[in-house]
């Protein structure tokens, strides 16, 4: 699922690059299953396991000793510290109400866990074995009895039971629908078992899954505190995890630290991980003044999404005296889907030519060479960067799909290639393109007048808003805005500050803005949430899509049994959702652009899903020792 955080812009969206994914832990979440004991019970064949795959084996077995891309014998200590957009009111991620301050979930954990070098496998974190049927329709949580939360208080079934009754009665909306569709019966069997009873007529393959990702709360701190889910509130959660508040300045910097107490340090799964003894993040304005601050040594690591900076000026004084390492290390990561989204709730972008037109008027490939300097690649697919994209035609086995949906498809889906990003020339204003899109515009019935504005028969000017809170994105909207004015179009950017870019997007009010739609290898119920006709006032759902035979396709990738039968299926959703033509792609790049202060260290060897900074790189006492002596910070 997308699940849980209701916050709208979980991560900045600074200069062309996202930071949604590079906060927090980093690692995927995911599921897989190997040495899976079938048990006779009655009649039934139930398997007991250490954890559980959607389509394959585990690669870890029961009596793994550590993850194969930590350092095991990493050492414990120091402090990561990294930037982040705009400010923070909260410490709630889950309500949709005010925002959340960074890593507002350490503390959480939850029953399964994934893993950073498999796409479809989880393993038991609060768990120590999960039974469950061939069919999935039932799992039993058999929880550790060493779990503990942060104020050592054990964690039982009761508490997984609470988490699942507020997350159904108050999480956020699309995320209470689908839980609903998917859970029959929720019972506490003893207090270190719980029993899951799935919907006879739900598909079954990733309700195990999806149960076991959810973040388990405190009941006796719910009831003491009285916290509402739905509210905003500046105290944290009181969770299991590794880390706990330490210090924070509302809207400024929060700074987390590692419990000396944490429950399960030695687990298998745990070996090698949480390694700082501290994790500050602190908040900027723009994205100029948090580039200084790194100069300067205000924090630590850097993730860079700026390629003006990251070609320009990573010359300064830390990095030629070497206290500064620069590093590109591989991302095969899904790429973000990030884009800019037209809002379909308004009229004017009700017609597909209108929404043709506008995408052939941003060019990509005169924004790569002359604004990003050649280090991106244009985003085609929802699934970029990977198998699952559709390329060319549709297959035969696509067309099955399909061709039932015939009469509720977009033109051209069943004959026509898949929709790519239209490709521009070297200059800015692509005549080529500028005379289809006028061409569009004039069958869709926006004329231009003698003024060189475009009109529709009521006489009203065609307005498209660009709604933006980064300045560093400035460079790349106001020639997009240039090419859409000379096409007719009234085209304007509008910027606003972080807490009204927030807010209007939560209301749903812009034409046009920069979005994100991550996807998963393995994709599930959390696609209702993006794109299904249940979440169309949600935040995820952000041009607010509503089509059945959107509805259906997704029904069917939740309904898949095999992988290649999965992939035929996203394939098809894919060309369905690019012939919406509701996005105009941006980019995306398969490398990490990186810079720290050389006192960190990781495995040689990184794993394929994660970059992992947070998670299991740890601090050379020695080396930081020695950075502060020559006075890098």
């Amino acid at each position: 699922m997308a699940h849980r955080r209701a916050t709208a812009r979980a991560g900045a969206i600074a200069a062309e690059g996202p930071d949604i994914r590079r906060l927090g832990l980093g690692l995927l979440a995911g599921a897989a299953l190997l040495l899976a004991a079938p048990v006779a019970r009655g009649q039934d064949a139930v398997i007991t396991a250490h954890g559980i795959s959607t389509f394959g084996d585990l690669k870890y077995p029961a009596d793994f000793a550590h993850l194969d891309y930590v350092n095991p014998d990493a050492p414990k200590g120091g402090e990561i510290s990294q930037w982040a957009f705009g400010g923070f009111d909260s410490l709630n991620p889950y309500t949709i109400k005010g925002r959340a301050g960074a890593l507002s979930t350490v503390m959480l954990e939850s029953l399964l866990e994934g893993t950073a070098d498999e796409v479809d496998a989880v393993y038991c974190l609060l768990c120590s074995t999960i039974e469950y049927p061939e069919s999935r329709d039932w799992v039993i949580f058999n929880l550790r009895p060493e779990a503990r939360f942060s104020d050592g208080t054990p964690l039982t079934a009761e508490d997984v039971l609470f988490t699942y009754e507020t997350f159904l009665e108050k999480g956020l909306t699309s995320f209470r629908a689908v839980l609903a569709q998917q859970v029959e019966t929720v019972e506490v069997l003893d207090p270190q078992r719980i029993k899951f009873t799935f919907k006879a007529e739900y598909p079954k393959r990733d309700l195990i899954q999806s149960v076991g990702g959810l973040p388990i709360f405190s009941k006796a701190d719910f009831e003491s505190t009285g916290r509402d889910l739905e509210e905003t509130s500046n105290e944290p959660f009181l969770g299991s995890g590794p880390y706990l508040l330490d210090d924070m300045d509302i809207g400024k910097s929060i700074s987390w630290k590692r419990n000396p107490d944490y429950w399960g340090a030695d687990l298998p799964i745990k070996r090698g991980r949480h390694n700082f003894d501290r994790i500050r993040v602190e908040y900027f304005g723009d994205y100029e003044a948090a580039f200084e601050g790194f100069k300067a040594g205000a924090y630590s690591f850097r993730n860079e999404a700026s390629s003006l900076i990251w070609a320009t000026r990573y010359d300064f004084p830390a990095l030629e005296k070497g206290w500064v390492v620069k590093a590109t290390p591989e991302d095969g990561t899904l790429a973000t889907g990030q884009s800019f989204v037209m809002n379909l709730r308004r009229e004017k972008f009700q017609d597909a030519r209108v929404r043709e037109a506008i995408a052939l008027m941003f060019n990509f490939e005169w924004s790569n060479e002359t604004l990003f300097y050649g280090l991106y690649e244009r985003i085609h697919s929802f699934w970029e960067n990977s198998d699952l994209a559709a390329t060319g035609l549709p297959t035969a086995e696509e067309l099955a799909v399909l061709e039932p949906l015939a009469d509720q498809l977009p033109a051209g889906v069943l004959t026509d290639e898949a929709v790519m990003g239209p490709a521009s020339g070297a200059r800015q204003l692509d005549r080529g393109n500028l005379r289809r899109a006028a061409a569009l515009l004039d069958e869709a019935g926006w004329i231009v007048g003698d003024d060189g504005m475009r009109r529709n028969a009521a006489g009203e000017t065609l307005v498209i808003d660009f709604l933006n809170d980064s300045q560093t994105f400035d460079r790349v909207i106001n020639p997009y805005v240039e090419n859409l004015r000379r096409l007719g179009v009234d085209a304007r950017h509008n910027r606003v500050d972080n807490a009204q870019a927030v807010n209007r997007e939560r209301s749903h009010d812009f034409d046009i803005m920069t979005h994100q739609f991550p996807m998963s290898y393995v994709p599930g119920s959390g696609l209702q949430q993006y794109f299904g006709s249940g979440g169309v006032e949600d935040v995820f759902n952000a041009m607010g899509l509503s089509d059945p035979a959107v509805d259906t396709l997704i029904a069917g990738i939740e309904a898949a049994t095999t992988s290649e039968e999965l992939a035929v299926r996203v394939k098809a959703l894919d060309r369905v959702l690019r012939a919406h033509r509701f996005w105009v792609p941006q980019w995306f790049k398969d490398k990490h652009t990186i810079a720290y202060y050389d006192m960190f260290e990781h495995p040689e060897t990184l794993p394929p899903y994660a970059l992992g900074q947070m998670d299991f790189w740890w601090y050379n006492a020695e080396k930081g020792a020695a950075l502060k002596a020559a006075g890098a910070f």
